[in-house]
Protein backbone atom coordinates (compact mmCIF):
# COMPACT_ATOMS: atom_id res chain seq x y z
CA UNK A 1 0.00 0.00 0.00
CA UNK A 2 2.85 2.69 0.77
CA UNK A 3 4.68 1.65 -2.27
CA UNK A 4 1.15 2.20 -4.41
CA UNK A 5 0.91 5.48 -2.53
CA UNK A 6 4.38 6.46 -3.14
CA UNK A 7 4.19 5.68 -7.14
CA UNK A 8 0.84 7.93 -7.23
CA UNK A 9 2.82 11.18 -5.85
CA UNK A 10 5.58 10.34 -7.89
CA UNK A 11 3.02 10.86 -11.15
CA UNK A 12 1.57 14.10 -9.18
CA UNK A 13 5.54 15.40 -10.00
CA UNK A 14 5.09 14.07 -13.55
CA UNK A 15 1.49 15.58 -14.62
CA UNK A 16 2.57 18.73 -12.95
CA UNK A 17 5.92 18.86 -15.12
CA UNK A 18 3.79 17.89 -18.38
CA UNK A 19 0.91 20.37 -17.64
CA UNK A 20 0.97 22.91 -21.05
CA UNK A 21 -0.85 25.81 -18.46
CA UNK A 22 -4.50 25.50 -19.18
CA UNK A 23 -6.35 25.29 -16.40
CA UNK A 24 -8.25 21.79 -16.21
CA UNK A 25 -11.15 20.53 -14.20
CA UNK A 26 -12.27 17.15 -13.35
CA UNK A 27 -15.65 16.57 -13.17
CA UNK A 28 -17.25 13.29 -12.42
CA UNK A 29 -20.71 12.53 -13.41
CA UNK A 30 -22.67 9.72 -11.04
CA UNK A 31 -26.21 8.85 -10.32
CA UNK A 32 -27.95 6.37 -7.95
CA UNK A 33 -29.97 3.89 -10.76
CA UNK A 34 -29.42 3.79 -14.19
CA UNK A 35 -32.24 4.60 -16.45
CA UNK A 36 -31.88 8.81 -15.30
CA UNK A 37 -30.22 9.75 -18.86
CA UNK A 38 -26.83 10.25 -17.14
CA UNK A 39 -24.13 9.13 -20.17
CA UNK A 40 -26.51 11.14 -22.52
CA UNK A 41 -26.60 14.44 -20.20
CA UNK A 42 -22.52 13.69 -20.10
CA UNK A 43 -22.19 13.84 -23.86
CA UNK A 44 -24.47 16.65 -24.58
CA UNK A 45 -23.46 19.00 -21.71
CA UNK A 46 -19.58 18.09 -23.07
CA UNK A 47 -21.02 19.92 -26.47
CA UNK A 48 -22.44 22.69 -24.60
CA UNK A 49 -19.20 23.11 -23.14
CA UNK A 50 -17.56 23.05 -26.55
CA UNK A 51 -19.90 25.50 -27.64
CA UNK A 52 -18.56 28.02 -25.28
CA UNK A 53 -15.08 27.06 -26.59
CA UNK A 54 -14.22 24.44 -23.95
CA UNK A 55 -11.79 22.02 -25.01
CA UNK A 56 -13.40 18.74 -22.84
CA UNK A 57 -12.10 15.27 -23.14
CA UNK A 58 -14.97 12.56 -22.03
CA UNK A 59 -13.82 9.80 -19.91
CA UNK A 60 -16.58 6.83 -20.53
CA UNK A 61 -15.88 4.94 -17.43
CA UNK A 62 -19.46 2.92 -16.76
CA UNK A 63 -18.07 -0.56 -16.48
CA UNK A 64 -20.38 -2.84 -18.48
CA UNK A 65 -22.56 -0.35 -19.88
CA UNK A 66 -19.93 2.57 -21.70
CA UNK A 67 -22.31 3.73 -24.49
CA UNK A 68 -21.28 7.27 -25.18
CA UNK A 69 -19.10 6.20 -28.80
CA UNK A 70 -22.80 4.76 -29.16
CA UNK A 71 -24.52 7.82 -28.84
CA UNK A 72 -22.62 9.56 -31.26
CA UNK A 73 -22.72 7.21 -33.89
CA UNK A 74 -18.70 7.29 -33.47
CA UNK A 75 -17.19 3.67 -33.74
CA UNK A 76 -13.98 4.02 -31.76
CA UNK A 77 -10.34 2.41 -33.15
CA UNK A 78 -9.53 2.01 -29.13
CA UNK A 79 -10.68 1.91 -25.82
CA UNK A 80 -10.19 1.85 -22.32
CA UNK A 81 -9.81 -1.65 -22.23
CA UNK A 82 -6.41 -1.25 -23.71
CA UNK A 83 -5.38 1.29 -21.83
CA UNK A 84 -6.19 -0.71 -18.71
CA UNK A 85 -3.77 -3.80 -19.77
CA UNK A 86 -1.06 -0.90 -20.92
CA UNK A 87 -0.99 -2.10 -24.61
CA UNK A 88 -1.58 1.60 -25.45
CA UNK A 89 -1.29 5.24 -23.99
CA UNK A 90 -4.12 7.84 -23.41
CA UNK A 91 -3.13 9.74 -27.29
CA UNK A 92 -3.60 6.31 -28.82
CA UNK A 93 -7.24 6.11 -27.67
CA UNK A 94 -8.45 9.63 -27.82
CA UNK A 95 -11.04 9.64 -30.00
CA UNK A 96 -12.39 12.81 -31.96
CA UNK A 97 -16.51 13.60 -31.66
CA UNK A 98 -19.09 16.28 -33.14
CA UNK A 99 -17.95 19.59 -32.21
CA UNK A 100 -14.28 18.70 -31.61
CA UNK A 101 -14.80 17.06 -28.05
CA UNK A 102 -12.67 14.09 -27.36
CA UNK A 103 -13.58 11.15 -26.14
CA UNK A 104 -12.24 7.75 -24.36
CA UNK A 105 -14.35 4.89 -24.79
CA UNK A 106 -14.85 2.43 -22.60
CA UNK A 107 -15.77 -0.19 -24.49
CA UNK A 108 -18.50 -3.19 -23.99
CA UNK A 109 -18.17 -6.44 -21.62
CA UNK A 110 -14.57 -5.53 -20.42
CA UNK A 111 -15.14 -7.05 -17.15
CA UNK A 112 -11.26 -6.74 -15.80
CA UNK A 113 -12.18 -3.11 -14.96
CA UNK A 114 -14.32 -4.89 -12.01
CA UNK A 115 -11.06 -6.58 -10.90
CA UNK A 116 -7.89 -4.00 -11.58
CA UNK A 117 -4.56 -5.23 -10.21
CA UNK A 118 -2.43 -2.41 -8.79
CA UNK A 119 -0.51 -1.88 -11.50
CA UNK A 120 -3.10 -1.65 -14.19
CA UNK A 121 -4.88 1.01 -11.62
CA UNK A 122 -1.31 3.01 -11.19
CA UNK A 123 -1.04 2.62 -15.24
CA UNK A 124 -4.41 3.96 -15.46
CA UNK A 125 -3.94 7.30 -13.44
CA UNK A 126 -0.37 7.93 -14.67
CA UNK A 127 -1.51 8.12 -17.96
CA UNK A 128 -4.83 10.07 -17.22
CA UNK A 129 -2.43 12.31 -15.15
CA UNK A 130 -1.19 13.08 -19.20
CA UNK A 131 -3.99 14.86 -19.91
CA UNK A 132 -3.19 17.74 -17.45
CA UNK A 133 -3.02 20.64 -19.24
CA UNK A 134 -4.61 18.97 -22.56
CA UNK A 135 -8.30 20.49 -21.82
CA UNK A 136 -9.97 22.70 -19.94
CA UNK A 137 -12.72 20.25 -18.58
CA UNK A 138 -12.26 15.95 -18.21
CA UNK A 139 -15.90 14.77 -17.61
CA UNK A 140 -15.63 11.18 -15.76
CA UNK A 141 -19.07 8.84 -16.69
CA UNK A 142 -18.96 7.05 -13.92
CA UNK A 143 -21.80 3.46 -13.59
CA UNK A 144 -24.92 3.76 -11.53
CA UNK A 145 -24.45 3.00 -8.41
CA UNK A 146 -21.11 2.39 -6.75
CA UNK A 147 -18.04 0.56 -7.07
CA UNK A 148 -14.65 0.13 -5.51
CA UNK A 149 -13.11 1.49 -8.87
CA UNK A 150 -16.00 4.54 -9.80
CA UNK A 151 -15.96 5.55 -6.14
CA UNK A 152 -11.97 5.74 -6.28
CA UNK A 153 -12.56 8.40 -9.20
CA UNK A 154 -15.52 10.10 -7.60
CA UNK A 155 -13.74 11.28 -4.67
CA UNK A 156 -10.36 12.41 -6.62
CA UNK A 157 -12.39 14.49 -8.93
CA UNK A 158 -12.98 18.29 -8.51
CA UNK A 159 -16.42 18.39 -8.69
CA UNK A 160 -19.00 15.94 -8.55
CA UNK A 161 -22.47 15.81 -10.54
CA UNK A 162 -24.93 13.54 -9.62
CA UNK A 163 -27.77 12.89 -12.27
CA UNK A 164 -31.33 12.08 -10.88
CA UNK A 165 -35.05 11.95 -11.88
CA UNK A 166 -38.20 13.26 -10.11
CA UNK A 167 -39.03 9.18 -9.50
CA UNK A 168 -38.93 8.47 -5.57
CA UNK A 169 -36.67 5.78 -6.39
CA UNK A 170 -34.25 7.71 -8.29
CA UNK A 171 -33.97 10.32 -5.41
CA UNK A 172 -33.80 7.69 -2.75
CA UNK A 173 -30.57 6.06 -4.76
CA UNK A 174 -29.05 9.36 -5.40
CA UNK A 175 -29.07 10.06 -1.71
CA UNK A 176 -27.41 6.70 -0.87
CA UNK A 177 -25.23 7.50 -3.12
CA UNK A 178 -24.75 11.14 -2.03
CA UNK A 179 -24.17 9.62 1.51
CA UNK A 180 -21.48 7.23 0.44
CA UNK A 181 -19.00 9.62 -1.04
CA UNK A 182 -19.67 12.23 2.13
CA UNK A 183 -19.09 9.17 4.44
CA UNK A 184 -15.70 8.96 2.68
CA UNK A 185 -15.31 12.07 2.05
CA UNK A 186 -16.60 15.29 4.27
CA UNK A 187 -15.72 17.52 1.64
CA UNK A 188 -16.72 16.66 -1.66
CA UNK A 189 -17.98 19.48 -3.73
CA UNK A 190 -21.19 17.85 -5.15
CA UNK A 191 -24.15 19.54 -7.16
CA UNK A 192 -27.45 18.03 -8.17
CA UNK A 193 -28.77 17.70 -11.51
CA UNK A 194 -32.53 16.75 -12.06
CA UNK A 195 -32.97 15.16 -15.57
CA UNK A 196 -36.42 14.42 -17.09
CA UNK A 197 -38.04 17.01 -15.10
CA UNK A 198 -41.84 17.39 -16.33
CA UNK A 199 -42.07 21.23 -15.14
CA UNK A 200 -39.19 23.90 -13.52
CA UNK A 201 -41.34 23.14 -10.06
CA UNK A 202 -41.23 19.02 -10.30
CA UNK A 203 -37.19 19.39 -10.78
CA UNK A 204 -36.82 21.95 -8.02
CA UNK A 205 -39.30 19.63 -5.83
CA UNK A 206 -37.43 16.63 -6.37
CA UNK A 207 -33.92 18.73 -5.45
CA UNK A 208 -35.39 20.32 -2.38
CA UNK A 209 -35.78 16.49 -0.70
CA UNK A 210 -32.32 15.51 -1.43
CA UNK A 211 -31.42 18.96 -0.19
CA UNK A 212 -33.26 19.02 3.12
CA UNK A 213 -32.63 15.71 4.17
CA UNK A 214 -28.32 16.12 2.99
CA UNK A 215 -28.15 19.59 5.52
CA UNK A 216 -30.57 17.78 8.33
CA UNK A 217 -28.34 14.24 8.63
CA UNK A 218 -25.31 15.00 6.59
CA UNK A 219 -24.73 18.96 7.49
CA UNK A 220 -24.37 18.86 3.90
CA UNK A 221 -25.49 22.07 2.06
CA UNK A 222 -25.49 20.60 -2.02
CA UNK A 223 -26.37 23.42 -4.41
CA UNK A 224 -28.34 22.76 -7.48
CA UNK A 225 -26.36 22.35 -11.00
CA UNK A 226 -29.98 22.70 -12.94
CA UNK A 227 -33.25 21.29 -14.12
CA UNK A 228 -33.20 19.85 -17.47
CA UNK A 229 -37.16 19.24 -18.59
CA UNK A 230 -38.31 16.21 -20.43
CA UNK A 231 -37.91 16.76 -23.70
CA UNK A 232 -39.60 14.45 -26.45
CA UNK A 233 -36.82 15.33 -29.07
CA UNK A 234 -34.25 14.10 -26.89
CA UNK A 235 -35.42 10.45 -27.00
CA UNK A 236 -35.31 10.59 -31.20
CA UNK A 237 -32.02 11.85 -30.81
CA UNK A 238 -31.23 8.72 -29.58
CA UNK A 239 -32.57 6.78 -31.48
CA UNK A 240 -30.62 8.67 -34.10
CA UNK A 241 -27.31 8.63 -32.44
CA UNK A 242 -27.13 12.09 -32.89
CA UNK A 243 -26.74 14.00 -29.66
CA UNK A 244 -29.77 16.30 -29.17
CA UNK A 245 -27.63 19.89 -28.61
CA UNK A 246 -26.46 19.18 -32.45
CA UNK A 247 -29.93 17.56 -33.95
CA UNK A 248 -31.93 19.77 -32.34
CA UNK A 249 -30.31 23.06 -30.71
CA UNK A 250 -33.70 25.05 -30.40
CA UNK A 251 -35.51 22.45 -28.05
CA UNK A 252 -36.43 22.94 -24.94
CA UNK A 253 -33.49 20.69 -23.47
CA UNK A 254 -30.99 22.53 -25.82
CA UNK A 255 -31.67 25.73 -24.75
CA UNK A 256 -32.27 24.87 -21.07
CA UNK A 257 -28.45 23.26 -21.13
CA UNK A 258 -26.60 26.03 -22.76
CA UNK A 259 -28.15 28.41 -20.10
CA UNK A 260 -27.03 25.98 -17.54
CA UNK A 261 -23.52 25.87 -18.82
CA UNK A 262 -23.24 29.86 -19.06
CA UNK A 263 -24.90 30.19 -15.60
CA UNK A 264 -22.20 27.98 -14.56
CA UNK A 265 -18.90 29.51 -16.43
CA UNK A 266 -19.83 32.43 -15.07
CA UNK A 267 -20.14 31.13 -11.64
CA UNK A 268 -16.91 29.96 -11.72
CA UNK A 269 -14.83 32.57 -13.25
CA UNK A 270 -16.92 34.43 -10.03
CA UNK A 271 -16.54 32.54 -7.49
CA UNK A 272 -14.56 29.11 -7.89
CA UNK A 273 -10.57 29.62 -6.62
CA UNK A 274 -10.19 26.49 -5.52
CA UNK A 275 -7.37 24.03 -6.65
CA UNK A 276 -8.31 21.79 -9.33
CA UNK A 277 -6.68 20.41 -12.62
CA UNK A 278 -5.40 16.59 -13.12
CA UNK A 279 -2.81 17.19 -10.72
CA UNK A 280 -5.12 17.93 -7.35
CA UNK A 281 -6.62 14.38 -8.74
CA UNK A 282 -3.26 12.78 -8.81
CA UNK A 283 -3.02 14.21 -5.19
CA UNK A 284 -6.36 12.64 -3.86
CA UNK A 285 -5.65 9.21 -5.31
CA UNK A 286 -2.73 9.29 -3.21
CA UNK A 287 -4.71 10.36 -0.60
CA UNK A 288 -7.18 7.10 -0.89
CA UNK A 289 -3.96 4.39 -0.96
CA UNK A 290 -2.12 5.82 2.79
Amino acid sequence: MHDQAQRLRTMVAQANRSSAGRDTRVITISSGKGGVGKSNFTLNYALALADQGKKVVILDADVGFANIDVLMGVKPKLTLAELIRKQVTVWDILETGPMGIKFIAGGSGFQDLLDLQPEQFDYLIEQLGLLQGYADYVLIDTGAGLTAQSLRLILAADDIFVVLTPEPTSITDAYALIKMVINREPNARMKLLVNRAQSNEEGREAADKIKLVAERFLNLQIPILGILPDDPNVLRSVKKQVPFYIAHPETVASRSLKQLIQAQLHGEAEQDTSPKGMKQFLHRMARLFR
